[in-house]
């Protein structure tokens, strides 16, 4: 079984930078895309970006597109989200994703495993 764990999140004031890292288990992680969501208490869980399995084609939630980046390095099985430009309403747990096949999807019903999350805050 695949375990995916999410680092780097943490406070942050509005305007500032942070990166998140997802360590990937398992021999496969460059047969699926990957994906990142985040949550906030008493919401529903949101795409924030996804990615490829080669890396070759990514996309983004509206909200971040501009702002944030998403890579992944095969070899290593790891993923990571660097966010710019941080905003107060990108406050949220995010969470690292794997998803059922070889590309990414913005439905929290096509991932196969989901990280524990990582708390990003961003103050005003």
């Amino acid at each position: 079984q695949v375990q995916l764990v999410e680092s780097g999140g943490g406070l942050v004031q509005a305007g500032g930078s942070l990166r998140l890292f997802c360590a990937a288990s398992g021999r496969t992680f460059g047969n699926y895309g990957m994906a990142w969501f985040r949550q906030a208490p008493g919401k529903d869980r949101e795409f924030v970006a996804g990615i490829s399995r080669d890396g070759s084609l990514s996309g983004y939630g509206g909200s971040v597109k501009g702002r944030f980046t998403i890579s992944r390095v095969n070899v290593k099985n790891t993923l990571s989200l660097q966010m710019n430009s941080l905003k107060p309403e990108d406050t949220g747990i995010y969470f690292c994703a794997q998803s059922r096949n070889t590309g990414y999807s913005s439905s929290t019903s096509a991932i196969e495993y989901w990280g524990r999350g990582t708390q990003v805050t961003v103050s005003t």
